[in-house]
């Protein structure tokens, strides 16, 4: 009768453990992972229903709000601001001063701690896709629409 010797079954379970430790680790990364983009999403979520919240206002005055949520974990600053073109001339810039149209620009950021300590922030601007839409719809808008994705670059065709 022929077994396995002391040494086959020793590298047998070295093996394994390596094996075991590798995807223990691989796990734990992935869970980590998850964690991060849990929280990311939740912040995200803020951002979006503070920036809605803001740009719905009517009428739109210059204000700057802050608070949190998530029992605190997420920290939010809403602020509404004229948006001065720089490359006006003073001529349109004067002549337009008693038209009851202003541009604004609404934004948020949001700051939270993510899961390896460290503080995160993100910021987000949408008011000036909403002006695109209603005041000229027929320009297409070349970046997505998602704020997550878009970031605070618009481009138009």
């Amino acid at each position: 009768m022929r077994g396995f010797s002391l040494i086959e079954v020793l590298a047998a379970f070295v093996i394994l453990a390596l094996v075991a430790t590798a995807l223990f680790r691989l796990f734990s990364a992935s869970l980590a992972n998850a964690s991060a983009s849990e929280e990311y999403s939740r912040a995200l979520l803020v951002a979006e229903s503070q920036l809605a919240l803001a740009a719905a206002a009517q009428p739109l005055r210059e204000t700057s709000e802050r608070g949190t949520e998530d029992a605190g974990r997420v920290s939010w600053e809403t602020r509404v601001a004229t948006h001065d073109a720089a490359d006006v001339e003073p001529d349109l810039e004067k002549a337009s001063e008693p038209l009851a149209m202003r541009m604004y620009r609404v934004s948020v950021d949001v700051r939270f701690t993510g899961a390896d300590g460290r503080e995160r922030s993100l910021s987000l601007t949408g008011f000036f896709l909403e002006c695109l839409d209603t005041l000229v719809p027929d320009l297409e808008v070349a970046t997505p629409r998602e704020p997550a994705r878009r970031g605070s670059q618009v481009s138009v065709r």
